[in-house]
């Protein structure tokens, strides 16, 4: 045991230089996004009075915004045969566009600084995932990628722990959000989404191109019939997945305090963090079929525990096992990106698999929301529905991918 546990630790150690500097930006970004986007809903809805369907809407042309601009990012970085700096100009982006949420006072202004920031993310994603997956080899691509989840995700718990002692320092247990209390934090996230554009700056290199390639195109059809197939089952799963928005407002709605919300984020990352990156090691091993089948199994299981829970324990219970399921399928899911598709073309991939799930997250969101507390008249079928909705179209996919018999995998 203890041999396999230093084998480990020794193959993190050597993980390239640009998988390192990637980790530590999103490390940093995380910090900065975190603590905002998780009280974000509290304070849409403490604050500005905001019903779920509007913050759905929000949230999910957030995601679409920053999706439409994921493809073409990616295949401008396979275009340019460059990752590095357009990476660096979507942090840039986001990180210029955090201060105007301390302005915000009304739904509008919210929503319009949560798609700059979104843009920013749909600049740099696709490069990104391109640039990890150049430096490394396929054979520890899981273990790479799985490393940046865990980073990434480190950088959300302290973010989370930030937050948590503001507003125990602003607030205390008040079960409600406060204008001040939100300013506070964006104020501070400034600081770490400046360190995370430095990071990526200073610490990557462009991986060098060896090979002559082909100009890319931006073709479904180029990407081949297994990265397709594999879009399609993706999806299925992805229309289920609303944003996490929505369970914040769901341990609110069973009795969470602000503190206690914020307590049971720092948990769910905390295993998320735990669990990433030997997922990722694991799916070099065992394949990456079966560890996203399992994950998304875990999802279903979880999202209907979301549905029936009655207490606000129940939801922080619950959301620490959610973060096994993000650190099983995660980053498990985008290594799979770049074992279905041709080197030349990783950058077109990531930008279409983004861009593809962002687009989706818009309908997902909208129709969580309207499930929730229905549109108009309509009242809506109440809290449990999203969740029993996201819950069947996971198991959907977990058979759907189990079915699936890709060809051609180097980590199938």
């Amino acid at each position: 045991m203890a041999r396999s546990s230093t084998s480990f630790r020794d193959r993190i150690r050597r993980l390239p230089r640009n998988v390192w500097a990637v980790s530590l930006t999103s490390f940093f970004m995380d910090i900065s996004s975190e603590m905002v986007i998780n009280i974000l809903p509290l304070f849409l809805s403490n604050v500005l009075g905001v019903k779920t369907n509007i913050i759905g809407l929000i949230e999910g042309i957030a995601e679409a915004t920053a999706s439409i601009l994921k493809i073409f990012s990616g295949w401008l970085s396979d275009k340019l045969r460059a990752r590095k700096w357009l990476a660096v100009a979507g942090y840039g982006i986001s990180a210029l566009a955090k201060p105007f949420f301390y302005i915000a006072d009304t739904w509008g202004l919210v929503a319009g600084v949560r798609w700059a920031d979104r843009v920013g993310k749909g600049v740099r994603t696709a490069p990104r995932d391109a640039l990890v997956a150049d430096s490394i080899d396929e054979k520890q691509r899981g273990l790479a990628f799985g490393f940046h989840r865990a980073a990434d995700t480190a950088g959300a718990m302290l973010g989370l722990v930030i937050a948590l002692v503001v507003v125990w320092l602003a607030q205390q247990s008040s079960g409600e959000l406060t204008r001040v209390t939100f300013q506070t934090v964006v104020l501070i996230s400034l600081i770490p989404a400046a360190l995370a554009v430095i990071a990526l700056a200073v610490g990557t290199q462009e991986v060098a191109v060896t090979k002559v390639r082909e100009l890319p195109r931006i073709s479904f059809k180029g990407l081949g019939k297994p990265f397709l197939l594999f879009m399609v089952i993706v999806s299925i799963f992805d229309l289920g997945n609303s944003s996490d928005a929505f369970l914040v407002l769901r341990a609110q709605e069973r009795g969470l305090s602000i503190i206690g919300i914020l307590a049971m984020l720092v948990t769910f990352n905390a295993i998320y963090t735990l669990v990433s990156a030997p997922a990722g090691a694991f799916s070099d091993k065992v394949g990456r079929r079966r560890v996203i089948i399992g994950g998304w199994l875990v999802y279903a299981a979880i999202y209907l525990g979301f549905a029936v829970a009655g207490k606000g324990w129940h939801i922080w219970a619950l959301y620490a096992i959610y973060g096994v399921y993000y650190g099983l399928a995660y980053g498990t899911t985008k290594a799979m990106v770049a074992d279905l598709v041709p080197e030349a073309l990783r950058g077109t991939a990531y930008g279409t698999y983004n861009a593809v799930l962002g687009i989706l997250d818009f309908p997902a969101s909208l129709i969580a929301g309207i499930l929730w507390q229905g549109l108009g008249s309509w009242g809506g079928f109440g809290a449990s529905a999203p969740f029993f909705f996201g819950a069947a179209l996971s198991l959907i996919a977990a058979v759907l991918m189990a079915v699936w018999k890709p060809q051609k995998l180097t980590a199938a």
